[in-house]
């Protein structure tokens, strides 16, 4: 008991020496991380699998990631509290140097913490390669942060947690301790060594993927710390399909691909195992004009035909009725740049970055390359700055013209296209990602116009942001209040059905289809990595010279534009994965849906995934509520298919295989 007791009061001791600041700070974080998880779960605990081997699991791991963190955080001052000179501690040099880095590291730990609560409401996970994004488009994050959050009061509050945290300190003699501690290096040692060398180790063995051992997100995430997850996807922000993924060899892989394009009405104008090009055979050509109108964020469940009882939605409900109208599609993506990826490329959502956003993504083969081919002029109109998250480069890149606010930030070089400004005189309302989606349709209507008496088809690519936090829109026009997500929605539709009215007035109008369709989900959270309900989008054809009907077939969205063109009538080569739903042969049907690092393929009710750990599972889809239920005796043709999508989508891009030239 006495050499217990010794031990306890030894290791008492580092509180009350030179490295007591340190300590106390590192418990403070190790405390708060935990008070941060345990939040975290209580709030996801309907989505939380609590088994209690998983939880202890996650909490034991997460330890040990906010071990981590915490000796990184504090690396650098347990050099300087090993090195720094006896005779000079407690002086104002050291006095300085210990408020100025302790500052710093408290506005880290405390505005990352801080930033978690919103980050998870919004995705369901911890910090990840969104997060990493954001950083670099600082303007429309911040000011979407100011028009969302309180900021004078956040900053407020973290001013005051900094204060309160120095005075506790004080209050605790640590920094008297810290001050008045002039041991030599040789008694500093042990403390030091003890901070560097965990932090070290830990640093070195540490991966975020140790995280992810269940099948239950809400599990994997609250065992993740969210500074060690924002650093990790720092590092690997791309991802090499052949180094991290399942994979066939590469004739396989292409032969059950070609195997699984080949629609009805198509043949391969090559026998090279890697030619993917196919003639469709369409008949009678129509040549309407198009108009392609993503809608931010705009969920299947947001519609009345899906349950929704507060009315959110009516000029959508109508149009669909009298459209052709997809009520079983999925987004590839929970982000904007995989659906315009998924809409334009009819690619599947290959691993790491969305092909928007990579570097070397001009001239690819694209639904532009088929409409130019057409004699048609596309048009990117998009109500903010395109220079976010590259969208300008690519639809630049494809050879679309550029409709934007235009305040600054140009084109590369090498993409030659026309870019043209929205003016400060053609704006009612504006916030931080754009321009509300009223003064948006001007702009449609605006340069539908301008070809029209150009005697030129136009296809244009519309992207709307009013449905986007901070939910802000013109005052007046519903009878919702601002900011909140419903009334976005509301805003919307409503913004929607205004646009439609005033395009029945135009002459181009009876020659002119509107696609109308969601980029991705409002929300993505729930039990597993990939949640299929979360991916449910709406989409319609609207005033296309066709009989109104429902879809019902499982559809992807990168089939949509394929199925338009089927629609048209239209013959032409193809490099695209998507398909025409109505050529596609019963149980051919398929949709993909991935999030980054974890790729799948939903097929018979049967999701199919494959991750960067080279792990493969397959899960049974409830019909009804898209829960899973992992299937043991796995269906190996169903595996083979899924790799083959995806291995052969990263292999064409990662090539040059996706060139149009």
């Amino acid at each position: 008991m006495t050499m217990t007791k010794q031990r306890l009061e030894r290791f008492l001791k580092i509180f009350e020496g030179r490295f007591s600041v340190l300590f106390y700070v590192l418990s403070f974080y190790l405390i708060l991380s935990f008070m941060i998880r345990v939040t975290l779960l209580v709030w996801s605990a309907s989505d939380a699998d609590f088994n209690p081997f998983y939880i202890l699991r996650a909490f034991f791991t997460g330890f040990l990631y906010d071990l981590t963190m915490g000796t990184l955080f504090l690396f650098l001052y347990a050099f300087y509290l090993l090195f720094f000179p006896k005779k000079w501690i407690g002086s104002l040099i050291d006095k300085c140097f210990t408020y100025i880095y302790l500052t710093i590291i408290f506005v880290i730990i405390y505005f990352s913490i801080m930033a978690e609560i919103p980050f998870w409401d919004e995705f369901g996970v911890r910090f990840n390669f969104i997060a990493v994004d954001y950083l670099i488009y600082t303007y429309e994050v911040v000011e979407n942060i100011n028009q969302s959050y309180p900021l004078p009061l956040i900053a407020g509050v973290l001013v005051g947690i900094i204060v309160l945290t120095f005075f506790v300190l004080k209050k605790k003699r640590a920094f008297k301790n810290t001050f008045s501690d002039r041991k030599p290096i040789s008694s500093r040692l042990l403390p030091a060594l003890s901070v560097l060398i965990i932090g070290s180790v830990l640093g070195i063995i540490m991966r975020n993927k140790q995280a992810d051992f269940s099948n239950n997100l809400v599990v994997n995430e609250i065992g993740k710390n969210g500074a060690f997850s924002f650093i990790s996807a720092y590092q690997s922000n791309e991802l090499d399909y052949e180094t991290f993924y399942p994979k066939l060899p590469e004739k396989e892989a292409y032969s059950i691909l070609k195997s699984k394009l080949l629609q009805e009405n198509q043949n391969y104008n090559s026998v090279k195992f890697d030619d993917i090009s196919r003639s469709t055979k369409g008949g009678e050509e129509q040549h309407p004009n198009i108009i392609v109108i993503a809608i931010e964020s705009f969920s299947a469940d947001f519609l009345t035909e899906f349950g929704n009882k507060d009315h959110l939605t009516p000029n959508y409900d109508q149009l669909s009725k009298e459209s052709i109208f997809f009520t079983n599609l999925y987004a590839t993506g929970t982000r904007t740049v995989r659906g315009m990826e998924a809409l334009t490329l009819s690619v599947p959502p290959t691993p790491g970055n969305s092909i928007v956003r990579r570097p070397n993504n001009q001239n690819l083969f694209s639904v532009s390359t088929i409409v130019k081919s057409k004699n048609y002029q596309p048009y990117f109109i998009y109500g903010g700055d395109g220079y976010f998250d590259n969208m300008n480069n690519f639809f630049g890149g494809q050879g679309f013209d550029i409709v934007d606010r235009n305040r600054g930030n140009p084109l590369s070089d090498e993409i030659k296209t026309q870019r043209f400004a929205i003016n400060d005189n053609e704006v009612s309302f504006e916030n931080a990602w754009g321009i509300c989606d009223e003064d948006l349709y001007k702009q449609s209507i605006k340069y539908a116009d301008r070809s029209t008496k150009a005697n030129k088809p136009f296809f244009q690519f519309v992207m709307t942001t009013s449905n986007h936090k901070p939910y802000t829109f013109p005052a007046g026009k519903i009878d919702l209040p601002q900011g909140d997500r419903n009334a976005a929605v509301k805003y919307t539709d409503y913004a929607l059905g205004k646009f439609i009215t005033n395009a029945k007035t135009k002459t181009w109008f009876k020659n002119t289809v509107f696609v109308i369709v969601a980029d991705h989900c409002a929300s993505s959270a729930g039990k597993w990595e990939i949640n299929i309900a979360k991916h449910h989008i709406p989409a319609i054809i609207y005033n296309l010279n066709q009989q109104p009907e429902k879809i019902n077939r499982l559809t992807s969205q990168i089939d949509l534009m394929p199925t338009l063109f089927g629609y048209l009538g239209w013959n032409y080569s193809t490099r695209l994965y998507g398909k025409d739903i109505n050529q596609t042969k019963a149980g051919d049907e398929r949709a993909f849906i991935g999030n980054y690092r974890t790729l799948g393929m939903l097929k018979e009710n049967t999701f199919n995934q494959i991750d960067d750990r080279k792990r493969v599972k397959q899960f049974k889809v409830s019909e009804k509520d898209k829960s899973f239920t992992e299937i043991s005796n796995i269906k190996k043709n169903l595996v083979s298919e899924t790799v083959a999508y995806y291995q052969t989508a990263s292999e064409r891009f990662k090539n040059g295989k996706m060139k149009a030239k």
